[in-house]
């Protein structure tokens, strides 16, 4: 009997667990915290968002693009409501996203459970992995802080850093490094962005619709990196909400590479410019004053950052503005701008981009090219993806492929 220790009882190591166990092997299983699938049940704010119907190429992010490709291929959206399905789990959809009926991340997490302990497999919790070591004849060994495992395949599956307070320390870096496993720099992601002296603190704790724009500068050229739609927060900081979370990756990588990180946000997105432009221009030509109209579009706090900034009193009446400064206030509506200074940090993430360079890692197995036998899964590689489901799709994908160790 093939015995397979899989280190991290996260979404993608217990994924990795059943299907190892289902595949017939004697499956051991290594948490470093006192219990399994902590991380998960945080998940869409404990509800748990296990998948979405939507899927392609374009949600996913690594640094080796179209790698995830052939994992989503295999273990994808049908193949995630089968598993789950099988697992006595049903199902609610809103717009392509997929919850579990109980809305409840830990029905998730206990159906997890409850199919490891039906298929037999060891689990070891408060148990810290020191060292994992392959002898001459591929055979492997997992040394903890009390006792030690051999193995025949090892799978790790240890998360990354963001969210510190679930277990995910960064600690399956130090033995994949261990094992000769380079990494791209883990950054922060699905977080906050903190503007240069935010020009919108005064308009904390607004939310409206708008469009963010990334932009990334090197040596004075900019190119647009990643753009989002939906509700803006604007905090005393800078901004978050999902389409910020949804660029964050972008500026978090390019601050650590010493590059400029800009954003842009759209506060009236969907009129278009030139419609937006005509509008504002009817409204303005009345005799209203500017707080007012713009209190039509935009809630009153935002309204009035807008008018600051582009050096118009409050209360100046809309219709005697001059040509240069209702150019300037449109302008600010439709591209306001925000040098990005940092991104929320790791406790403040949903979750890690970079990890395990997956250049040195087989996308159709997640086995190493450097370590036969060394198979990875989830939030430690380097893939991390969009909010809405698709980062545990990815620890179910992973995690199927890693359990099946190259097996049909």
């Amino acid at each position: 009997m093939r015995r397979t220790v899989i280190i991290g009882g996260g979404a993608a190591g217990m994924t990795a667990a059943i299907v190892a166990a289902g595949e017939g092997d004697r499956v051991t299983v290594l948490e470093h915290t006192d219990t399994l699938g902590k991380k998960l049940l945080s998940t869409g704010n404990g509800r748990c968002n296990l998948t979405n119907r939507r899927q392609g190429e374009e949600f996913y992010h690594s640094e080796n693009p179209g790698f995830f490709l052939p994992a989503l291929e295999r273990f994808g959206f049908d193949e995630t409501l089968r598993f789950f399905g099988e697992l006595g789990l049903f199902f609610r959809e809103r717009d392509g996203y997929v919850y579990p009926r109980s809305s409840q991340a830990s029905t998730v997490r206990e159906a997890l459970l409850s199919e490891l302990s039906r298929r037999k497999a060891e689990v070891r919790t408060a148990c810290v992995v020191r060292e994992v070591k392959q002898e001459a004849d591929g055979a492997f060994f997992v040394f903890t802080e009390e006792t030690s495992f051999q193995a025949d395949g090892v799978v790790l599956a240890c998360g990354g850093l963001a969210a510190p307070f679930t277990g995910s320390d960064g600690s399956g870096y130090r033995l994949a490094k261990a094992l000769g496993h380079p990494l791209v720099p883990p950054v922060p992601a699905l977080t906050g962005l903190f503007a240069v002296e935010s020009p919108l603190k005064k308009a904390a704790g607004v939310r409206t619709d708008g469009t963010i724009s990334l932009y990334v500068e090197t040596e004075g050229e900019r190119q647009l990196c990643g753009r989002d739609a939906g509700e803006l927060q604007i905090t005393d900081y800078g901004v978050s909400g999902i389409p910020a979370f949804q660029v964050s990756r972008h500026a978090a990588r390019a601050l650590s590479e010493g590059k400029r990180a800009l954003a842009e946000l759209n506060f009236l997105p969907e009129y278009g410019r030139e419609r937006g432009e005509a509008l504002l221009s009817r409204a303005c030509s009345g005799e209203g004053d500017c707080l007012r109209i713009l209190c039509g579009l935009f809630p009153e706090k935002l309204a009035a950052v807008l008018l600051k900034k582009a050096g118009i009193p409050l209360h100046a009446p809309a219709g005697r503005l001059d040509e240069r400064r209702k150019r300037k206030l449109f302008d600010l509506i439709f591209r306001f701008p925000l040098e990005i200074s940092a991104v929320g940090d790791f406790s403040k993430a949903q979750v890690t981009a970079g990890g395990i360079d997956t250049r040195f890692v087989r996308a159709n197995t997640m086995e190493s090219k450097l370590v036969p036998g060394l198979f990875f899964a989830g939030e430690m590689l380097d893939v991390d993806a969009d909010c809405g489901g698709y980062n545990l799709q990815w620890a179910w994908a992973s995690g199927f492929l890693a359990g099946k160790q190259g097996r049909p």
